[in-house]
């Protein structure tokens, strides 16, 4: 009976410690997104950007769909390769929004942001 409670209180803990964890991840998506926009509207280059260098990793597309930085699409067209989830990037403002979209059949949400001369900087976690 010792066990049961103790393994009730573990999972109430989980439960309760979630939603600050998962502010905590939103906060650093944003920070990591917003940092490499500032770099970029600065002068830095897209391409000196690796995405495996942010936990969860960083992508740069182009306007036109094609992925400048990502960890193994780089080159791709995501408005030929995943049109809908193309169309939800496309709503990266300046200030910044979070999109939600299917990729590989999860639940993606992903805070993107555009920079001055138009790419759209993101990073995200599935469910």
């Amino acid at each position: 009976m010792k066990r049961f409670y103790s393994v009730l209180l573990v999972l109430c803990l989980i439960i309760v410690c979630s939603p600050s964890v998962f502010a905590a991840d939103r906060e650093a998506i944003q920070k990591n997104v917003d940092g490499i926009v500032d770099e970029i509207n600065k002068g830095k280059t897209a391409d000196s950007f690796k995405a495996n260098d942010y936990n969860p990793y960083a992508f740069i597309m182009e306007k036109n769909g094609v992925l400048v930085v990502h960890p193994s699409l780089t080159g791709d067209s995501l408005k030929e390769k995943a049109p809908p989830v193309y169309e939800a990037l496309l709503k990266s403002t300046s200030t910044g929004a979070w999109v939600d979209y299917v990729w590989k059949e999860k639940q993606k949400h992903s805070y993107v942001r555009t920079t001055t001369s138009g790419l759209i900087v993101g990073s995200g976690y599935s469910e």
